[in-house]
């Protein structure tokens, strides 16, 4: 009993020590940007993003490809959104600001999971708010749904009575996509946008 106990062990710490290579191996010196990354992504970066077929905020159906162009911050949110994605997008926004005023131009993207609601006009009344570059996109539900599932974030539909001011259960990360290299960092609400910018810099500088 004993001897299968300790043989078990040593296969967890073998597990352990293999799982934690596999997540930090994108960090290592092969890493362009091993220098700028603030957190280790299970799976790799790789694991991160992907071709999306959406709606513009002009209503013209967009690819990934048109979209991100130059370093891009993309957020997935709604527009009915009481305060967290108002206050993300802002975040966000301030970070943009922060890199223009130095000469490195990031594009800010807000996409919205709340398709039934958030048409093209009511995304470009939003992002005209937050930031002028701001772009807003939005799809059918297959299109929103199948750009969420490119980027691992999460959103349901919460139940109620009134049928128009329902809420969204939703992700809340803001991801760093640059052209030619896809995903490559992400960000949690607690960074502050002078964080923020310092970090997108350094990816851009190392591009």
């Amino acid at each position: 009993m004993v001897r299968t106990v300790a043989v078990l062990a040593v296969v967890a710490v073998i597990a352990l020590l293999g799982g934690m290579w596999f997540v930090s191996r994108d960090a290592g010196s092969d890493d362009q940007f091993a220098q700028c990354r603030i957190g280790a992504i299970a799976g790799g970066t790789s694991a991160i993003g992907g071709p999306f077929t959406l709606v513009s905020e002009t209503g013209e159906t967009v690819t990934d490809k048109d979209v991100i162009t130059e370093p891009s911050l993309l957020y997935f949110g709604y527009t009915f959104c009481p305060d967290v994605c108002p206050l993300d997008n802002d975040r966000n926004a301030q970070a943009v600001s922060i890199l223009e005023e130095k000469g490195t131009m990031v594009q800010p993207v807000f996409i919205s999971v709340d398709p039934a609601r958030d048409t093209p006009e009511v995304m470009a009344e939003f992002t005209d708010v937050m930031h002028p570059r701001m772009l807003g996109l939005t799809g059918s539900l297959e299109q929103v749904k199948a750009a969420s599932q490119a980027y691992r974030t999460y959103y349901k539909k919460q139940e109620g009575d009134d049928p128009e001011y329902y809420l969204m259960d939703h992700s809340t990360f803001s991801y760093l996509v640059l052209p030619e290299h896809g995903f490559v960092e992400y960000f949690k609400r607690d960074v502050t946008p002078e964080q923020m910018a310092d970090t997108i810099g350094c990816f851009v500088k190392n591009m």
